[in-house]
C-alpha cells in the first residue's frame, strides 16, 4: 500500500524535473540567442570586456581562492535563499519557475557571448569558465526548485482546498533539501574559486589571438 502510494507522487516529482529543466534549457537558447539581439555598440562594449578580462587573466590579476570564496558562495546562497522564500510562500511559485528561467538566460547569454566572438574557442572558454560551477549550481538549483513547488503543491491540495495533512514534515523535507543543497553550491563556490582560474589561464592563451584582432 504505501508503495502505491508513494507511485503518484514520484510521477509528480518525475514530471516537475521535467519541466523545470525543460523550463532551464529553454532559458539557455533564450539567452544564446539574445546576444544576437544586441546592437553593435552594445556588442562592441562587451568584446571589450571581455578583451579586458582576458587580459587581466594573462596578466594574473584574477582573483581566486579565499579572496572571493564567500563571495562568490554567499552570490549563490542568496539565490537559493529567494527560491526556499518563495516556496514557503506558496503564491511564489511562478516567481521559482521565472527564476529557473532567468538562470538558463544568464548561462546562454554567456555561452552565446563567447561563441559569438571567437567561435569555436569562445566554446572551449566557455566551458573553462561557465560551465565548471554550474555542473553543480543548476542541478542543486533546479532541485530546490522541484521541492519549493512540491511543498507549494502540497499546502495547495492538503491545506488550503482539502483541509488535511501537516505541515511539519513537508516543510522539514523542505528545508532539510534546502540545507543539502547549500553544502552543494558552497561546493561550486569552491570550484568557481579554485578551480576555475586554473582552467581560465590554460583557455585564455587559445583566444589571445583572437581577442587581439577585434
Amino acid at each position: 500500500m504505501r508503495t502505491t502510494a508513494l507511485q503518484p507522487n514520484m510521477k509528480d516529482q518525475l514530471t516537475l524535473y521535467v519541466f523545470v529543466s525543460v523550463l532551464f534549457v529553454v532559458g539557455v537558447v533564450f539567452g544564446a540567442l539574445l546576444v544576437n539581439a544586441l546592437t553593435l555598440d552594445q556588442q562592441q562594449n562587451l568584446a571589450g570586456d571581455v578583451e579586458q578580462f582576458i587580459h587581466h587573466i594573462q596578466e594574473g590579476v584574477l582573483q581566486s581562492g579565499g579572496d572571493t570564496f564567500w563571495d562568490r558562495a554567499w552570490f549563490h546562497a542568496k539565490w537559493l535563499l529567494l527560491i526556499w522564500v518563495l516556496g514557503l510562500t506558496v503564491v511564489g511559485m511562478p516567481l521559482v519557475l521565472a527564476l529557473d528561467f532567468l538562470k538558463g538566460v544568464l548561462v546562454g547569454f554567456a555561452i552565446g557571448t563567447l561563441v559569438r566572438q571567437f567561435a569555436w574557442k569562445g566554446l572551449i572558454f566557455s566551458l573553462a569558465s561557465v560551465a565548471p560551477p554550474n555542473l553543480l549550481a543548476v542541478p542543486a538549483f533546479l532541485i530546490i526548485s522541484v521541492s519549493a513547488i512540491s511543498f507549494g503543491l502540497y499546502v495547495v491540495k492538503n491545506r488550503l482546498l482539502g483541509r488535511f495533512g501537516t505541515l511539519s514534515q513537508p516543510l522539514a523535507a523542505f528545508t532539510s533539501s534546502a540545507a543539502m543543497m547549500l553544502v552543494i553550491i558552497l561546493g561550486a563556490a569552491a570550484i568557481e574559486c579554485y578551480v576555475t582560474p586554473l582552467l581560465l589561464k590554460w583557455a585564455a592563451p587559445l583566444i589571445v589571438g583572437v581577442s587581439a584582432g577585434l
